[in-house]
């Protein structure tokens, strides 16, 4: 039995395949048609899911006739398409049935059939589903949701796009500034503003346009974010009244806000999010939320596989030598993060190797990368216990001696830290290894292998048109 999940239309398209309560592929539609967070499906995505074979069914991430009625209803273009009469406009014709879901419902699937862990609650945040907004479960059992358009999504989404930026993309940079501004200067009207009813689906450019200067603008973010993780802590606080429960699953597009994320275990002993908990990782939900069905959640690495041995050697050479070098190996992952098959890894030491990243990867100066590092070195270094383990970079935490390793600490002296097992990537690990038998430095700089605004590689001519465009060896 070949089942497909599939996430399309708005943002970030994706699809999952599930063959006999296995997960053999997931991956995104930017990777194949090299287009930034492309909506919608392509011949390069669907070839790749062919290759387990064709689909017995396919089961739709939402219902797209619900969507259609909020969105007549809040003065949108109706966007309304048949999931069959879909695949006939990319130009594929599957002779399966197409089952409908519901966009909320496949985001908690997602996670909670891939927990680790017994009995739970479920958090679901993010911009929108059809009305949704967020979510709470008890195990299977929906116990509150919000209805748009309050939703503190939209409201984190309109702020991105009032800083100047992507919304819907490019989130994380505004959490990346709020580590410059002063929490406090606007946090009191950003708190007023967020209950006020407004709808932020319409955007907010008029809130303050007078306030345009860098810092004024690292001030708004840093207000922002205090506001999202206000309003976190009342969900969290929220889901525990409600359902007693001591283990989470977080979902949605809100749960990649790794700098919030550090607030969850002050409510809970055990959280699960998966690698791709916005709506790309609903392809994989889309498919549990129907089976019902608890599968294991082994690897993110899911995505096109470029075959060969992991290049420890060849790394290590260019990392000695240079400072810097990509890795292109094995499948890509499943995710918004790369996590060492498509990275671009470099020496954390120094000042001068952050500024080189971030010109390499054009992007803004004042922004920091993500150390990976053993599992069983990660409490010598930064400020947790030994069983903290972090394999998909979604939580920060403070780096016991920032001023060693400058390009991977936020102004406020905190890493978002990728933690790696010799089960879990044993080519990372073994490099990880030989770099701290030769250097005596236990981490390296972990960034994806792209440039701001354009998909992560997938293929081997992508790595190579990196290396040449970019003047960094890709092994």
């Amino acid at each position: 039995m070949i089942s497909w999940g599939v996430s399309a239309g708005f943002h970030d398209a994706a699809l999952t395949v599930i063959k006999d309560g296995k997960i053999h592929f997931a991956s995104h539609s930017e990777r194949y048609s090299r287009i930034k967070n492309d909506k919608n499906l392509n011949w390069g995505l669907i070839r790749a899911a062919l290759e387990v074979g064709e689909p017995d069914i396919i089961f739709w991430y939402e219902n797209p006739l619900l969507k259609a009625t909020r969105r007549i209803w809040a003065g949108q273009k109706n966007w309304y398409k048949n999931p069959r009469e879909y695949f006939k406009y990319i130009g594929y014709d599957p002779k399966c049935h197409i089952e409908w879901g519901n966009h909320h419902k496949s985001h908690w699937a997602a996670g909670y059939y891939t927990r680790p862990f017994g009995g739970c609650a479920t958090l679901v945040v993010d911009a929108i589903g059809e009305w949704t907004t967020a979510s709470i479960w008890n195990n299977e059992k929906k116990v509150w949701s919000s209805r748009y358009p309050k939703s503190l999504g939209l409201f984190y989404s309109a702020f991105t796009d009032r800083l100047g930026l992507k919304a819907n993309e490019d989130e994380y940079i505004l959490m990346g500034m709020a580590a410059y501004g002063d929490p406090e200067k606007y946090y009191d009207e950003l708190t007023e503003l967020s209950t006020s009813g407004k709808n932020f689906h319409k955007g907010i450019r008029d809130w303050r346009p007078e306030l345009t200067s860098e810092q004024e603008l690292f001030d708004i973010a840093a207000g922002v974010q205090k506001v999202f993780e206000s309003n976190l802590h009342g969900l969290l606080a929220k889901v525990k009244e409600m359902t007693y429960q001591d283990n989470l699953v977080y979902m949605g597009g809100c749960a990649l806000n790794c700098l919030a994320n550090r607030i969850i275990p002050s409510y809970f002993k055990k959280h699960w999010i998966l690698p791709n908990p916005g709506d790309a990782g609903s392809s994989l939900g889309a498919i549990l939320a129907h089976t019902k069905e608890r599968v294991k959640f082994v690897t993110p690495y899911l995505g096109e596989t470029i075959m060969g041995r992991y290049p420890v050697d060849n790394a290590l050479k260019e990392l000695l030598q240079c400072g810097i070098v990509g890795v292109a190996n094995g499948p890509a992952e499943f995710g918004p993060r790369a996590l060492g098959n498509r990275s671009l890894l470099a020496d954390p030491r120094g000042q001068k190797m952050k500024d080189e990243v971030n010109k390499i990867k054009q992007r803004q100066e004042f922004r920091p990368f993500a150390p990976v590092i053993a599992q069983h070195n990660v409490s010598k270094y930064f400020d947790v216990d030994d069983n903290f383990h972090s394999p998909y970079m979604q939580q920060v935490v403070i780096c016991k001696d920032p001023e060693l390793y400058p390009a991977i600490v936020h102004k406020d002296g905190t890493s978002r830290v990728q933690t790696v097992k010799f089960n879990e990537n044993r080519g990372l690990y073994t490099l990880l290894n030989r770099w701290e038998a030769e250097t005596g430095c236990p981490m390296l700089l972990n960034t994806s292998l792209n440039i701001k605004g354009q998909p992560i590689v997938n293929s081997i001519q992508d790595a190579l048109d990196f290396a040449n465009k970019y003047k960094v060896k890709v092994y």
